[in-house]
């Protein structure tokens, strides 16, 4: 193999297969993986010690001064801390050398970021919710999982094997030739390994340095609106006015039918007991064993129909615009969670996100999450009050344009990138010169003005367009240009 030679336009990225080991190499795998949720659990009872410690000693009135000091969680620490007390302590001191140290380390390593995390959320300076300390990780809930850092980590030239520290040679389950070759060309560089168990069986990702070149786009110049629903996955018009509609698979609701007699079979058998520590039978064992196997293949169809819609958005239009979605509480009514859930609403958007960052030239607008698309006249502008959802067909009041509702929301979509000089966010104001400002205001209601008419002097942005521009790199993060 040529010697990796770091050049301009390397990007990081995983590749990452399914594994067909033997029954060694899934017990050795097993074991690695509660190696790190071990070593995980000692660093987090560990640095608490001394906060029960600090506690207990407060109750007693001991001042401050002469309080337990506290135990830091920085990796180098909990690193020095744990090979001092793996030859000591029982929980370790009998197995701890059957696996490789960096199973250790990616539980002390996720114990320190996890540590990390809760510090950062307490004092504010962590977005998003609020997070707790950290907790011990439950043997039968644990995701199985080990990172590997160091040793040998290669995939082998036959194209069907990869080796692991301590784990050996492990066969593929899908041949291995895309990154082979980019690495025997001397354009990748494996940085990290990381072994899961997802969806029953192991997957092996792995974390390369690899020189991407751009791609372009089919249609650079057009841009294209997506408005996501249950009824119809996604209805996606483009500045041309070319509406295409793309069906709900729903792979939930198809197999629902298996699920449920899978689950009075599984309910039939006994199961654990985890009052009285009673075991499964076998019986369970087999009859849960295919219960799973239904829900991993739902889970493996809907990952598949996402990844081919997505792909082909990012390799054809050169805008895309999307809804901020409020999926999490979209989940909340119980009528339709189980449809949003199984449709992938924010796995849309991620993987839009990344794709479009191996484009050239491509962009990513991400419409405020109090845009009105549904309620916008994609004809004239006009803005009803309300529209209830058990309406499926639009009707304006102002022009008499009678439209299906998904296709009007996304040819309002598509119009924030038609629009983009004007700061119209209208289908039919393509063009309309601006005219005066008039913000929708904080309060987040929606009024029955023509959106025309909130055009910004200059072509600004409009508060409900939130934009990724292309300047150096094909993709940037997303700002909010309010």
């Amino acid at each position: 193999m040529r010697k990796f030679k770091p050049q301009p336009g390397f990007v990081v990225q995983a590749y990452r297969y399914a594994l067909d080991p033997n029954a060694r190499q899934e017990a050795a795998l097993g074991s690695h993986c509660g190696a790190a949720r071990a070593a995980y659990n000692w660093a987090v009872g560990w640095v608490e010690a001394s906060w029960w410690q600090r506690r207990a000693e407060e109750t007693y009135g001991t001042p401050e001064k002469e309080l337990t000091a506290w135990r830091p969680w920085s990796l180098p620490t909990l690193r020095k801390r744990f090979n001092e007390a793996k030859h000591t302590d029982p929980r370790f001191a009998a197995w701890w050398e059957e696996n490789s140290k960096e199973a250790y380390n990616t539980g002390l390593a996720n114990a320190s970021a996890a540590f990390d995390n809760y510090a950062k959320s307490k004092n504010g300076k962590r977005r998003g919710k609020r997070v707790g300390p950290p907790r011990f990780k439950s043997k039968r809930k644990a995701r199985l999982a080990c990172r590997f850092t160091t040793g040998t980590i290669r995939v082998d030239v036959d194209g069907r094997h990869i080796t692991l520290p301590r784990l050996g040679r492990i066969r593929t389950h899908e041949p291995t030739c895309d990154l082979l070759t980019h690495v025997q060309a001397g354009t990748a560089r494996i940085l990290s390994a990381t072994v899961r168990h997802e969806r029953g069986r192991w997957f092996a990702s792995f974390q390369v340095e690899v020189k991407r070149d751009l791609e372009r786009v089919a249609r650079p110049d057009v841009a294209v609106g997506i408005d996501l629903g249950v009824k119809t996955l996604a209805v996606l018009a483009d500045s041309t006015g070319e509406i295409r509609t793309v069906p709900n698979p729903r792979h939930y609701e198809a197999a629902l039918k298996l699920l449920r007699r899978a689950s009075r079979t599984v309910s039939r058998r006994q199961g654990p007991d985890r009052r009285t520590g009673g075991k499964p039978s076998r019986r369970w064992e087999k009859a849960n064993a295919t219960r799973n196997k239904i829900h991993h293949r739902v889970a493996n169809l809907r990952t598949d129909a996402l990844h081919k819609l997505t792909t082909s958005v990012a390799a054809e239009y050169g805008t895309i615009v999307v809804e901020d979605l409020h999926v999490a509480g979209m989940l909340r009514n119980r009528r339709l969670a189980r449809r949003i859930a199984d449709a992938g609403f924010g796995e849309i958007s991620r993987q839009l996100d990344y794709k479009t960052r191996r484009r050239h030239a491509t962009r990513v607008i991400v419409a405020d999450r109090w845009y009105p698309s549904s309620k916008t006249c994609s004809g004239c502008g006009a803005v009803k009050a309300k529209l209830p959802l058990h309406m499926r067909t639009y009707t304006c009041d102002a022009c008499g344009l009678v439209i299906d509702r998904d296709d009007n929301a996304a040819l309002n979509l598509a119009a924030l990138a038609a629009n983009a000089v004007t700061g119209t966010g209208v289908a039919g104001d393509q063009d309309t010169a601006p005219a005066a400002l008039k913000p929708r205001g904080a309060d987040r209601k929606t009024r029955t003005t023509r959106t025309a008419s909130a055009g910004r002097a200059g072509g600004a942005t409009l508060p409900h367009q939130r934009q990724t521009e292309t300047r150096d790199r094909p993709h940037t993060e997303a700002l909010t240009l309010w």
